[in-house]
């Protein structure tokens, strides 16, 4: 990717292509990363496969869909109990991997048992690993794998079930293998995380289970792999390496394990396995941070974001060769020694034995991302805050440091979402790296020059794209980038046109000296115009180059002809410096830019000493006051920019402002002290070209807010670097919800649910749940770690899900509210009251909080008439809607016909003549008789308004207008057959002359017990399944609308 051709105004939006997915009615979503290949070395395609578990082959250059294929049904959300963070719809979400040797696209996805749509359930959830032909999207042979029931090769106690786990890591080949790994959908259910490899035949080589045991897998739970949909990584040489969640097993216990003794239950981990001949695993080595059951305690994985490993051309130190990183939910980025990654608390105050930890301001998802050109940059995007940048060195201890030298001036989303960081180059030409970031808010595509300036990254080109799916990236090919959206479009971006003139961009002039123009240039910029083409402008904006010799303007081209003319490189500062020129035209021809850029790049050098400091401000933040010995660090860069050697003549302190006055630090020079700062390895002096890294240390001993201001002077300038720190005791959290009258707060007690109180029916209550940080006025700001609201609920749920969204910052004494309601939709009248129910999932970094399964609760009332009882509830209660001349009237005796009927006067007139059933029909006429109808159907049979109340409902025609239908009541007080009138509730259906209530049973785990499904349909009651499973032993119902019996005929069961 060209910097100057992404930079201009003919870079932007090429296509967007709508998917074709129409699964009840829901949109069609891409939650996996889009696949650029080329197969054969021809048309580039991209492919797609989304949450309808639906695959396409997509034009590259057109958006053209070539081939779709569907392969299974969706799963529901619906079965997930409230989990929604993929709605409403899962099928594929983890990228899959194309086999370049074969032509082979792997992938996962996620469907149902049943594929005739019909079965659904949470438990009847399948995991399917298909392997897809490029070229025409058939399945290739050995596959799908079903992944049911399959056993775990480490803990045969562990058995996967495709309802509860969820694939989103992007999969891996290497050595091979295939390997995808597996977590849960919201750390519901008794999940662990799973690795589960594979061949290119469809054997399953594989099954490897985070929770190892002995621990009891009916209770423990844990260690997923998600990453957020970040990928496995491997170093190419039969090594895998990922990260995991949290877990309970817990079992080290602050008790400090080597790194290459990984415990069986690898939970909050970062962990490197290797690759068996047979494709088997074995974990080596881990890293788990010290904290671990307190991160654990506050949901707070360290595998939200994927274990990146930094490309060795670059990252490498002499104490650590390979290195690594990866950031959590804590907000801490863990820098690592690949070849041994730390174990646990094996550091200094049985803390974490890596070689750096950085503390964000907030939770981070995303994974870094990496720039290994110019002497190295590490970007991690933290929610609802800049993006930071850290540059690579090693200090004169041959270690690694990472230092924060830059910030974006744009914050990242406010919610969940900010994509994981990606880099380009033009060619792997230093001075063309671009730094790419997707995200759910504001500008959704934000494109930036990758070595930053003044401490800032330069932002070059913003995008907006609709429903850009959270945690994403842009994906590459043939100078287009791809992302997909969860509105149902894959969308292009690139440079839509040809440029009309080609030059030999770009231009290096190399060295060059300040204060002396001649040391580097002129060179001649050389143009060929491609058709005819008027040159309207040619405009520079650097002060670092100059142009000369330039044709008078406007200057007209003919195809062929070429436009010549000088550029100087004078630079004004040190180091890689670079610009553009445009070339303005205007063109005859349709098809072309009016835009040409020219890209110049030099390398400015200062025979003087020039001295830098990079960042001009370090800021400890979020430090809990006494939480870590020895206390947190971090970095900054002294940089002599010049080619003769800086000394160093003073560094000078002070607690009050960068004007001082100065205090006199304590200690020695190897490690000065002011305040609660030590600074590590001042040096007196550094070499021409030369970078030292400085250690700040922050320990303080009380809460509060402290500074100190570091004046470096030198025979190269002087230079301020502000070192900033607050450090306080935890945040305590306060969560209430609004009393049903809105008259004040009811403190949250995990025993009590939330309530409404009553709501009627076709009327919505709209309540607020506040969460507060009560800590005193040292304390930290209080973080929401979990945040998994009822959105989209009926009738109790969430208005949105960016009110208490994960990321949620909260300093002391502030509030954040969340609205919730409860809305009760139309019921019949006389039909009893129920519990509209709701549950929200929360915790913070409240170490006292813990994990809160928030449950609201609503009484949802229908509105009584007719005869009362003295609690208002009505003694007519409505059975439902009946078939009426069935073959004769039903009830015998109008007692009226009236334009002012509705149901309450209908009761009370038959409660008056003293009948047992009461019924209302044809909108106006009121029925009564002593005998129940004989047929009970569904409620949209009866369609037709009250003549007196248009919000009843008085009988109807039925659906299909084939009958008369009636609004049934009857006499609470009364019996019919025999038998007690029904009040309304659900009852346990007795049974007939075949059939007897066995009770409520769970279905079998190994497989089905009642597997022939004999009915299914809206219409389902007890007894037409009864009549469905006539002649078998057993009849079962379940789902609402299923009817099942055993597969053997009945034949079978009678002999």
């Amino acid at each position: 990717m060209d910097p100057a051709v992404v930079g201009s105004d003919q870079f932007g939006i090429l296509w967007s292509k709508r998917l074709l997915g129409t699964y009840r009615g829901y949109t069609e979503q891409i939650f996996s990363q889009p696949l650029v290949y080329t197969p054969g070395g021809g048309t580039q395609y991209v492919y797609v496969a989304t949450t309808m578990n639906i695959v396409y082959k997509i034009n590259a250059k057109t958006g053209d869909i070539v081939l779709s294929r569907t392969l299974h049904v969706p799963f529901l959300v619906s079965d997930l109990d409230g989990c929604v963070d993929i709605n409403p719809l899962v099928g594929v979400t983890g990228t899959g991997v194309i086999d370049p040797d074969t032509d082979t696209w792997y992938l996962t996805s996620k469907t149902y048992r049943d594929q005739t749509d019909v079965e659904k359930g949470r438990l009847n959830g399948r995991y399917y690993i298909h392997a897809i032909d490029v070229n025409t999207l058939a399945e290739k042979p050995g596959f799908p794998i079903d992944l049911e029931g399959t056993l775990s090769r480490n803990n045969p106690a562990r058995m996967f079930q495709g309802g509860n786990a969820h694939q989103r890591p992007a999969l891996i080949h290497e050595s091979g293998f295939f390997y995808a790994g597996f977590a849960s959908h919201c750390v519901q259910y008794n999940f662990t995380g799973w690795i589960v490899g594979w061949d290119s035949t469809g054997k399953i080589v594989e099954s490897f289970v985070t929770e190892g045991g002995p621990e009891d897998p009916a209770t423990v739970k844990g260690g997923g792999v998600w990453m957020s949909g970040g990928g496995i990584a491997s170093d190419g040489a039969r090594s895998l390496y990922f990260a995991t969640g949290n877990g309970y097993a817990s079992q080290l216990h602050g008790n400090p394990v080597p790194g290459r003794s990984p415990p069986s239950s690898l939970e909050e981990a970062a962990v490197h396995m290797t690759i068996a001949d047979d494709g088997k695993l074995t974990p080596v080595d881990f890293f788990m941070p010290w904290e671990k059951e307190q991160l654990d305690g506050a949901d707070k994985d360290l595998g939200t974001s994927p274990l990146e490993l930094l490309p060795t051309s670059t990252f490498t130190c002499p104490n650590s060769k390979r290195l690594g990183v990866v950031t959590g939910k804590s907000g801490k980025t863990y820098f690592l020694n690949i070849d041994n990654l730390g174990g646990y608390t094996n550091g200094p105050n049985k803390l974490d034995a890596v070689p750096q930890v950085f503390q964000n301001e907030n939770s981070v998802y995303a994974g870094a991302g990496v720039y290994p050109l110019e002497g190295g940059y590490v970007y991690i995007n933290v929610i609802k805050y800049p993006t930071r940048v850290f540059k690579f060195s090693c200090d004169d201890g041959g270690n690694a440091v990472f230092t924060q030298v830059a910030l974006t001036n744009e914050n990242s989303a406010f919610i969940l979402g900010v994509g994981h960081g990606t880099t380009t180059s033009l060619n792997g030409q230093p001075g063309s790296g671009l730094f790419w970031v997707t995200d759910v808010q504001g500008f959704n595509l934000r494109i930036y020059k990758a070595v930053p300036q003044n401490g800032a990254l330069q932002l070059i080109k913003t995008a907006n794209i609709p429903g850009t799916t959270k945690f994403t990236r842009p994906v590459f090919g043939d100078g287009r980038a791809y992302i997909g959206t969860t509105q149902g479009l894959l969308y292009a971006v690139g440079s839509p046109v040809n440029l009309p003139i080609t030059c030999s961009s770009p231009y290096d002039f190399g060295d060059g000296f300040i204060g002396n123009s001649s040391s580097s240039g002129p060179l001649t910029i050389s143009c060929k115009a491609n058709i005819n083409v008027q040159v309207t402008a040619i405009s520079l904006t650097s002060n670092d180059f100059a142009l000369s010799g330039l044709p008078t303007i406007p200057y007209t081209l003919t195809a062929g002809q070429n436009i010549t003319f000088s550029a100087r490189f004078a630079p004004t500062m040190p180091g890689s410096l670079s610009d553009d020129i445009y070339l303005n035209t205007t063109n005859g021809v349709a098809g072309y830019s009016t835009r040409t850029p020219i890209s110049l790049k030099g390398n400015g050098r200062s025979t003087a000493p020039v001295l830098a400091i990079t960042p001009n401000t370090v800021t400890f933040s979020g430090v809990i006051t006494g939480q870590q010995q020895g206390g947190v660090a971090q970095s900054f860069i002294i940089t002599n920019q010049g080619d003769t050697s800086l000394n160093i003549t003073s560094y000078d302190f002070s607690q009050t402002s960068e004007g001082g006055p100065t205090v006199t630090p304590n200690g020695t020079a190897s490690a000065l002290q002011v305040g609660p700062f030590t600074f590590n390895g001042l040096p007196p002096a550094i070499p021409a070209d030369t970078s030292v890294t400085i250690n700040a240390n922050f320990n303080p001993s009380h809460s509060g807010n402290f500074a100190v201001y570091l004046t470096v002077n030198s025979n190269g300038g002087s230079k301020v670097v502000d070192i900033l720190g607050a450090s306080g005791t935890y945040p305590q959290a306060l969560l209430e919800f609004q009393k049903p009258d809105g008259s004040g707060w009811v403190a949250y007690d995990n025993s009590t649910p939330f309530t409404f109180g009553n709501v009627f029916e076709k009327t919505t209550k709209d309540l607020l749940m506040r969460l507060t940080n009560i800590g005193g006025s040292d304390a930290a700001s209080l973080s929401v770690t979990v945040s998994k609201p009822p959105v989209g609920e009926m009738p109790v749920g969430a208005a949105n899900s960016v009110d208490l969204a994960e990321g949620t910052i909260l300093v002391p004494g502030q509030s954040a509210n969340a609205s919730l309601y409860c809305a009760v939709p139309y019921a019949q009248v006389n039909t009893d009251s129920y519990n509209g129910s709701a549950q929200w999932t929360l915790n913070t970094n409240d170490p006292n909080f813990g994990k809160q399964f928030i449950q609201f609760a609503c009484n949802a009332i229908a509105e009584q008439l007719g005869p009362l009882y003295p609690n208002g509830s009505a003694e007519y209660r409505y059975l439902g809607c009946y078939k009426e001349n069935n073959p004769g009237r039903q009830l015998k005796t109008q007692v009226y016909g009236s334009s002012s009927n509705e149901n309450g006067r209908c009761t009370q007139a038959c409660f008056d003549a003293g009948y047992t059933f009461a019924g209302t029909q044809y909108h106006s006429e009121c029925w009564c008789g002593n005998n129940l109808p004989n047929l009970l159907t569904t409620e949209d049979n009866c369609n037709f308004v009250c003549a007196g109340n248009a919000s009843q409902i008085c009988g109807g025609n039925g659906f299909f207008a084939d009958g008369a239908y009636i609004s049934l009541f009857a006499d609470s007080k009364k019996s019919f057959n025999g038998t007690n009138t029904p009040a309304g509730s659900p009852v346990v259906n007795p049974g007939n002359s075949q059939f007897k209530s066995l009770g409520c049973y769970t279905e079998g785990s190994g497989g089905r017990a009642l597997s022939k499904l004999g009915f299914a349909g809206d219409t389902l009651t007890i007894a037409t399944c009864f009549a469905a499973c006539a002649g078998y032993q057993f009849a079962g119902a379940e789902y609402g609308r299923e009817c099942k019996s055993p597969l053997r005929d009945p034949y079978h069961f009678r002999d």
